[in-house]
């Protein structure tokens, strides 16, 4: 049978443990150690990298800020989560965007002086402003307005292609297509222009129609709090089209489901059924 040692045996083989611990570490040759010279500072009061990024993104910040009473600036949506960051920076001014339409021209290999190109930079100018109007548009505020007496009604409320145009953020080419929109009321229904409405100020920026698709179905299930939400989006992208693979009439669709779209699949099935001009 096993003995439990004494605790005078148990404290002499810890002794000789650390004894045996000390000559392994005394075998190894780490070599003599090099004092730190005076103008190197020691570990303990050494600057952590984070901060030189830190300074160095601040540095940057205060270089593209505009500068003391710009008025000039782009307007800040209250849906800032659902548009990019830049919108916060400052704006070029009418003449400066003109001048770059112009240097685009000659960089295309086109004379900017000659007639028919003589009022281009202030036509495109003028056309970016309507192009990407979404950037000056509250999409919650779209929906704010709901009408609550509709005697009951809490069935499904769809709206089929709704026609958007926007424009690629990676080479600023045009797509467009169709959006679908179906959703489940709870506390009332919004007017149904204003759906149409949400669908053309995101697509009126910038845009991924991934990332579009998922900010129409976000405000929606935000201000709404309808039961579900279903959106489907089938685009044409002429990157694909013009550029690159130049496959035309490839179509692109994605969808989103939230709520009871997405927890029960065959409300999936009756929305794309009615999408596709069926009866469910």
């Amino acid at each position: 049978m096993y003995a439990k040692p004494d605790s005078t045996t148990m404290k002499a083989r810890v002794a000789r443990a650390g004894d045996a611990m000390d000559a392994a570490l005394k075998s190894l040759s780490y070599g003599a150690a090099r004092p730190l010279p005076e103008a190197e500072p020691s570990l303990s009061v050494m600057r952590n990298d984070n901060d030189r990024v830190v300074a160095n993104l601040a540095e940057r910040r205060a270089e593209t800020a505009a500068p003391d009473g710009a008025k000039d600036i782009a307007k800040k949506p209250e849906s800032a989560t659902r548009v990019p960051d830049g919108i916060a920076l400052a704006r070029p001014s009418r003449e400066e965007a003109e001048a770059a339409v112009r240097t685009l021209l000659r960089w295309a290999g086109d004379d900017p002086n000659r007639e028919g190109l003589l009022d281009t930079p202030a036509r495109v100018v003028k056309a970016y402003g309507q192009l990407f109007g979404g950037y000056e548009v509250d999409a919650d505020a779209l929906l704010e307005r709901v009408f609550e007496e509709v005697e009951g009604y809490s069935d499904i409320v769809l709206v089929r292609d709704i026609p958007f145009y926007s424009h690629c953020e990676h080479h600023m080419v045009p797509f467009m297509g169709l959006a679908h929109i179906a959703y489940y009321p709870t506390k009332g229904v919004v007017g149904l222009s204003k759906l149409a409405r949400v669908v053309d100020t995101f697509a009126r920026r910038l845009q991924t129609q991934e990332t579009m698709t998922a900010q129409i179905a976000d405000v929606i299930e935000s201000i709404l709090k309808p039961r579900g939400v279903a959106v489907l989006v089938e685009a044409e992208h002429l990157c694909m089209a013009m550029r690159g693979v130049q496959k035309a009439g490839v179509s692109t669709i994605t969808t989103q489901f939230r709520g009871a779209f997405r927890e029960d699949a065959s409300e999936q099935v009756r929305f794309l059924t009615l999408v596709r001009g069926g009866k469910a």
